[in-house]
């Protein structure tokens, strides 16, 4: 669990920070082929022009008749060293990092993922499920640049300018001292004065793309609707004003990176004529060779590699910032479960179920979903649970899953209160077969192993057999290895309604919540599919949620029946909840 919100550029990436951390000695490693490759793009060009001004000299001397010798296989060897090196850790370096990458962007998404499952459905209503996507794709991607073009490029530039001056100071100190210090104020500039420059425009960029992303969505799921009531125009306006923000926005943040760019080139060029001022000085004074006078300049001009990227990178500065505010939050939604007591045994077998003047109101909602509503249901006992659609069954059920959290009163399971039951024993213990019937595009194992991923073979075809699907599964091709299509599109609504009904006989859970069980079935059908699911009920406790009795195939069993109507319980059309 991350630590309370902060809202300053450095609380906000910590949580990230640390998850990068996680992989330090691959970042470290990534880090260093950088360092490598351009400390080879210096020395290949700094041995070059020495190199070439030596030849020069040499073979000036011996025009001029005079003795000269010049060793040029040492050198010779040092500039193809620093060629080969140069161009295989480049390829090395870009192949490793965007491995790392790749597996940083798995990090980030399984931590986001495990954050939206964490939260409950009061938070996950907020949204549409085009900001969910947003979250997990886009505000990710651009965390990616965390490492890649913020935190490795700037770090290794920062120390390849300090390690060029130390080198630089060997020869001649004044050169070193200078040039390093006229680099350090352009890499300054270069990532804090951009970042400060482009992070306004870059955090807004975040928000408004999400903006654009959901109305271009609204647009086209309701283009119907919005043309028949005429508010297409002004949904074209609305999306036209963001359009244009974001054109504003990516103009400025162009003008300002090429600035910095222009900038970086300046440095680089100041910081070359220094050196070679600096240097000519110290020729002058005999204390420089003219090879190494040459040799110094030349090694300035090749940090112009380590500074190029930094303009743009940290001028989206404040997108990373926005990114990483927006999955923080998300983070924060999360409540955290109660620890349950050390003291606390939960019962083995059915468990009881208590409600005690529970109210709920749903995000943005008008009226509570659900208003003081008391009752229990013993051990083994199966109770039916009736009202129209929006009475609040569904809700009754988000409540006893800990999806939903009451606003007041108290939920509890085998005389335990709900928050203090641990997540592992409430998803084993209480099994829920919801009115949507959730497939995924695999194969029918797999669906089904979704209950119990250790299931053999055999208790597949059991559980298919007890809901009449085993003869059709074994027609089948490819048997149990058949895939469904998404959202099991490739079977029909009866076929996919059973599916998930012998999904729910893989658990052994003590509470069983069905709403409509028998939806999209046929009555004859429905009936025998009833008759074997009593025998799996027997001896569990059992909430039904539906509509109303009598009209088709009732559930087995019941014991007692309430009815929910707008939030309250009735007996005979009269409010009894209080």
């Amino acid at each position: 669990m991350m630590p309370p919100h902060d809202a300053s550029l450095w609380g906000s990436l910590r949580p990230w920070l640390v998850l990068l951390g996680q992989r330090r000695d691959r970042l470290f490693l990534g880090a260093l082929l950088m360092g490598l490759t351009l400390l080879s793009a210096i020395g290949l060009l700094a041995l070059s022009g020495w190199f070439i001004t030596a030849t020069g000299l040499a073979g000036l001397l011996l025009a001029a008749g005079m003795a000269a010798s010049l060793d040029v296989y040492v050198p010779g060897g040092g500039i193809r060293f620093f060629a080969v090196t140069r161009t295989v850790s480049r390829y090395v370096e870009r192949l490793y990092n965007h491995d790392t990458v790749l597996r940083l962007l798995a990090d980030l998404r399984s931590r986001l993922f495990a954050v939206l499952s964490g939260l409950d459905a009061h938070a996950l209503s907020r949204r549409r499920a085009s900001d969910w996507l947003n979250r997990l794709t886009a505000d990710i991607d651009t965390l990616d640049s965390l490492y890649l073009r913020l935190l490795a490029p700037a770090l290794v530039a920062l120390l390849v300018i300090l390690g060029l001056a130390v080198f630089l100071a060997l020869w001649a100190p004044r050169v070193g001292v200078a040039t390093g210090a006229l680099l350090l104020l352009g890499w300054l500039w270069l990532t804090l004065g951009q970042a400060r420059l482009g992070m306004t425009a870059s955090r807004r960029q975040v928000g408004d793309l999400e903006q654009l992303r959901g109305r271009l969505i609204e647009q086209l799921q309701g283009l119907a609707e919005l043309e028949a009531y005429g508010s297409l125009a002004d949904h074209r306006v609305r999306l036209a004003a963001i359009e244009a923000r974001l054109y504003r926005d990516q103009r400025r943040l162009g003008q300002r990176v090429a600035l910095g760019n222009a900038l970086a080139s300046l440095v680089v060029g100041l910081a070359m004529l220094l050196a070679l001022w600096l240097a000519a000085e110290a020729w002058s004074a005999g204390i420089l060779s003219g090879p190494l006078t040459v040799m110094m300049p030349l090694a300035v001009l090749a940090i112009s590699e380590a500074l190029a990227p930094l303009p743009v990178a940290f001028t989206w500065l404040g997108a990373t910032w926005g990114a990483a505010e927006r999955l923080n939050a998300l983070e924060a939604q999360q409540e955290e479960v109660a620890t349950p007591l050390a003291s606390v045994q939960l019962p083995a077998g059915a468990l009881s179920v208590t409600l005690e003047n529970v109210t709920l109101t749903h995000a943005d909602a008008l009226v509570p979903a659900l208003a003081e509503i008391s009752f229990d249901v013993a051990p083994g006992q199966r109770l039916a649970l009736c009202g129209v659609s929006g009475a609040g069954k569904s809700s009754v059920a988000g409540l006893l899953t800990r999806q939903l959290k009451p606003e007041a009163g108290e939920v509890r399971l085998a005389g335990v209160a709900l928050g203090a039951w641990p997540a592992s024993a409430l998803t084993t213990r209480v099994a829920l077969l919801t009115q949507q019937t959730d497939l995924f595009d695999d194969t029918l194992a797999a669906n089904l192993r979704l209950a119990d991923p250790e299931a053999s073979d055999a208790r597949l075809w059991r559980a298919l057999g007890m809901m009449e699907l085993a003869d059709w599964a074994r027609a089948l091709p490819q048997g149990l290895d058949t895939r469904v299509g998404e959202g099991g599109r490739r079977l029909s609504g009866g076929q996919a309604r059973r599916l998930a009904l012998a999904r729910l006989l893989l658990r052994e859970p003590d509470l069983v919540l069905l709403d409509e069980p028998f939806a999209g079935l046929d009555a004859e059908t429905a009936t025998r599919i009833a008759t074997r699911l009593d025998e799996w009920l027997a001896g569990r406790t059992v909430i039904y949620l539906v509509h109303q009795l009598g009209d088709t195939v009732d559930p087995p069993g019941i014991d007692r029946c309430l009815t929910l109507r707008s939030g309250r319980l009735c007996t005979n059309g009269q409010d009894v909840s209080g």
